[in-house]
């Protein structure tokens, strides 16, 4: 596994942040589409039969930044620390996931661990990502949002296809640890 440039890491994070920054605010996630290799490897845990897995810059445009965003608009995803690994090529991200105002004015967060692994393949763009949050509070939080009337139409729609949204495979269909680089 090569090593990289302390500085190209921290440059990568750089524009990868403030895009993600600029996403958050416009609602718009595609653009983050161009941080990743043409076979890029995308993926999370969606509880305990599922992986979400996405194949590709397509896949990772329409899915993870299209319809696995769809019903989180005005959702913020800010990154609070960051660890890289130059030898390795690997950063590891911590983020919180907040929700536009409740109706009181406070905002919802999911609680938890939330954060992504990436590997750098160089050039500025990652090569892999796996994401890491807790779904039992991700659950809690959007149950609390259908309670409250603050629940947005297309995360009632995504709520309602579980299963059958794009890239989610049946657990023992993929093994994710097969997939880290090195």
């Amino acid at each position: 596994m090569p090593s990289f440039p302390r500085e190209e890491l921290e440059e990568m994070i750089r524009r990868f942040r403030a895009t993600n920054d600029e996403a958050g605010r416009s609602g718009s996630w595609a653009a983050l589409a161009d941080f990743y290799t043409e076979d890029a490897l995308y993926t999370w845990n969606n509880g305990p039969r599922h992986e979400f897995v996405a194949r590709g810059r397509d896949q990772i445009r329409d899915w993870v930044l299209g319809t696995e965003m769809e019903g989180l608009e005005g959702w913020e995803y800010d990154y609070v620390r960051t660890l890289i690994d130059d030898e390795q090529g690997e950063v590891v991200a911590f983020w919180r996931q907040q929700s536009p105002a409740a109706a009181d004015g406070s905002r919802y967060e999911i609680a938890g661990t939330g954060g992504s692994w990436f590997h750098y393949a160089g050039d500025f763009q990652w090569d892999w990502q796996r994401d890491f949050f807790d779904h039992m509070n991700a659950g809690t939080v959007f149950l609390q949002m259908a309670k409250d009337e603050r629940l947005s139409v297309g995360m009632h729609r995504r709520m309602e296809q579980g299963a059958g949204m794009p890239g989610w495979v049946r657990l023992e269909e993929f093994d994710w640890h097969a997939t880290i680089p090195g």
